[in-house]
């Protein structure tokens, strides 16, 4: 099982200290072997706002570090001409020697297609097309594009990346159509247990699995969990420090959970909770995700949740750590994200 880095902060303020715990977490993670540094496509909304294009990220990051993979979770797709993508990350590849990854998603916030509001209504099946002209243009292909007047004419994207094959995941809420159509595309899949069980979660993984094709190439086969992360020695002691940031952190992204989780309160809008039951709801969510739904507490519990994921067939940990905990205090907790890395590997080793 690998482990990587996840971003998606509700950030406030202004300047490069925004950026601190992205910019040193990518330094920990490159010098001790972790996989990968994933950052999102966020519009329009303080909760992620830091983060309105994975690339500009990318490029920062490729100047920081050496060996670790610089990944997009996610690439909204069709807000974007397929062409601009391409030539985007294969700069960013160019800068990172070949270090590129992209995670594609359909988008579902109406607001965000003010950029390609013709794209909203078949976001779905223009996903898709626009991940297979990516990938063409990554491979140097033609592609034949209508021009200024109309008219067909072939381009090739510049500059060529490194990367002679892009590695792609395909980003899932959930829904059992989207882990079959990664499959069926030969992607890899990026997921999270916002409103799914890991009994539900296993099958959609084994219908994922059963859907690849023979000998898919790239990220293929490869299932990313996101799991909300901090690590410390004791407990009891994690949850006190995670427990107000991590509350503010979901009462500031309710609207975005519950899209995702209907299970927690089935048909009921946000917008129309009073104060007392959006207390409730953020208190019952806490509960869950510390318990259940994120690697919290100790390396001996992180050690246990890892061997359910690992039963599951997961693949990679992107260990979101952004959450609202004080930086250094984050980044302090990598020293025992680094321990379960390793503590998990040398199991590995000894069976």
């Amino acid at each position: 099982m690998h482990f990587s880095l996840f971003y998606f902060a509700d950030g406030q303020g202004r300047g490069r200290e925004q950026y601190r715990l992205l910019l040193e977490g990518a330094r920990f993670a490159d010098a001790h072997g972790f996989s990968a540094v994933w950052t999102p496509e966020r519009h329009f909304h303080e909760f992620g706002g830091q983060y309105p294009n994975p690339a500009v990220i990318g490029a920062a990051l490729a100047s920081v570090t050496e060996r670790i993979g610089i990944r997009a979770g996610s690439v909204v797709g069709p807000l974007h001409h397929p062409v601009r993508i391409a030539e985007e990350w294969s700069v960013v590849d160019n800068l990172s020697e070949g270090r590129v990854g992209l995670s594609f998603a359909s988008g579902w916030h109406a607001n965000d297609f003010v950029l390609r509001p013709e794209n909203y209504a078949g976001r779905k099946e223009v996903l898709i097309e626009t991940i297979d002209t990516v990938r063409r243009l990554w491979r140097q292909e033609e592609v034949t594009l209508p021009n200024g007047d109309g008219n067909p004419v072939a381009v090739r994207s510049y500059p060529a990346p490194v990367q002679s094959e892009l590695p792609v995941w395909l980003t899932s809420a959930g829904s059992p159509d989207t882990f079959r159509q990664a499959g069926e595309q030969g992607l890899g899949l990026l997921t999270h247990l916002l409103g799914q069980d890991l009994e539900d979660l296993a099958k959609k993984i084994a219908a994922y699995r059963a859907a690849l094709p023979g000998g898919a190439g790239g990220a293929a086969g490869q299932v990313a969990l996101m799991l909300h992360t901090f690590l410390g020695t004791d407990r009891d002691a994690v949850r006190e420090t995670v427990r107000r940031p991590f509350t503010d952190y979901i009462r500031s992204s309710i609207g975005l959970i519950m899209k995702a989780a209907g299970d927690i309160l089935p048909g009921v809008n946000p917008d129309e909770l009073d104060e007392d039951d959006l207390e409730f709801l953020v208190e019952r969510s806490f509960d869950r995700y510390f318990d259940t739904g994120g690697l919290f507490g100790t390396v001996e519990d992180g050690l246990a949740t890892l061997e359910r994921l690992d039963a599951l067939g997961i693949d990679e940990v992107a260990c979101l750590i952004d959450f609202g905990v004080d930086p250094d205090q984050v980044l302090a907790g990598l020293e025992h994200l680094d321990r379960l890395k390793d503590a998990w590997a040398a199991r590995g080793a000894g069976s």
